[in-house]
């Protein structure tokens, strides 16, 4: 047990999360909240009060379904099954996911599906995608993507194809990537770099103590660490950013480490969320972190000098990325 004041969650629970719009086509009632009950363990099944998020509805959230669903986009959003999905869509934001949703890689905290896309690629993803954010009205675009092994350069060119003709057709867009770490691959990195996005992203997901334990045995801690490094070394005026889940067992000590580890990379914007168990074959929650520690995280990475922290249980790297971007003072 980490040394976090949360609410431990007992030994084997056996809870599956929900959250999505794959929950809303498929039925799925809406799990039971727990009680705040600080130091006491929780039942089976249930979640603190503070985890509640509120249900998808309205009719921006359906415009933004049936964007989505017409140019056959698929959405960190729905495959993620994020809790946000209805705060972000019915406010017109969503974050594309890029190269299909099936991933190479086998990340043991991820509801993405895992498999061999056998390197195909949508020729027209740049087209449709450019066409969905000019359709949703947005100021502002997060691209992320499945990690796609299968294709040579991990497909970088494909993705920088997506954010030159986003930019193209939305002019006065930002767009933000969330990328994989293309195997360090430092071409592939230049690649994504050269489209020119407004905001580089990529996750470390966890503290080095748990990276194996939570991550494809083909990332690595300090892989990741050195995709920020060098995308910040080769365009030192771009905003970096990553994001970190906590509730897997790291201890407040580890999180610091990891900010400091960030700090020296250069990293401007991080962000921390609670980590949801997806389904029962995924690693269990260890620990719901509680609201306070959250709070006492972006005050001390604000005080280490990151930008912007957004640190919350319901957060999200995605997370309104927009308003964290307003934090930084940087125009856009």
């Amino acid at each position: 047990m980490s040394q976090f004041k949360g609410i431990p969650v007992e030994s084997g629970e056996k809870y599956r999360t929900h959250t999505g719009i794959s929950a809303i086509k498929n039925g799925v009632k809406k799990q039971p909240v727990a009680k705040e009950r600080p130091g006491e363990p929780l039942v089976a099944g249930r979640k603190p009060a503070w985890l509640r998020a509120k249900f998808p509805g309205g009719s921006k959230f359906s415009a933004v379904q049936d964007i989505v669903g017409e140019h056959q986009l698929s959405t960190v959003c729905e495959e993620s099954m994020c809790p946000n999905i209805g705060e972000c869509w019915a406010s017109g934001t969503a974050t594309i996911m890029l190269m299909g949703n099936v991933c190479t890689r086998a990340c043991r905290f991820c509801a993405v599906d895992t498999g061999n896309p056998g390197g195909q690629l949508d020729s027209r993803e740049a087209e449709n995608a450019a066409r969905s954010v000019r359709l949703m009205g947005l100021r502002y675009v997060v691209l992320t993507s499945v990690d796609r092994d299968d294709i040579a350069d991990g497909g970088a060119a494909h993705f920088a194809n997506c954010v030159r003709v986003i930019k193209r057709e939305n002019t006065g867009t930002a767009v933000e990537v969330l990328t994989p770490d293309f195997q360090g691959v430092e071409c592939s990195i230049e690649t994504v770099l050269a489209s020119h996005p407004d905001v580089y992203a990529h996750n470390m997901e966890t503290i080095e103590r748990l990276t194996a334990k939570v991550r494809d045995p083909r990332a690595g801690y300090r892989q990741s660490l050195k995709v920020l490094e060098y995308v910040k070394k080769q365009q030192p005026d771009i905003l970096t950013k990553t994001s970190l889940m906590l509730g897997l067992g790291e201890t407040e000590d580890e999180v610091r480490r990891v900010m400091t580890d960030l700090r020296g990379t250069g990293v401007d914007i991080l962000t921390l969320g609670q980590y949801l168990r997806p389904t029962r074959y995924h690693l269990p929650v260890i620990e719901y972190i509680h609201p306070d520690q959250f709070v006492s995280f972006r005050e001390q990475g604000l005080d280490m000098g990151f930008r912007e922290v957004v640190s919350g249980p319901l957060v999200r790297s995605s997370y309104r990325a927009e308003r964290a971007l307003e934090g930084t003072n940087v125009g856009l």
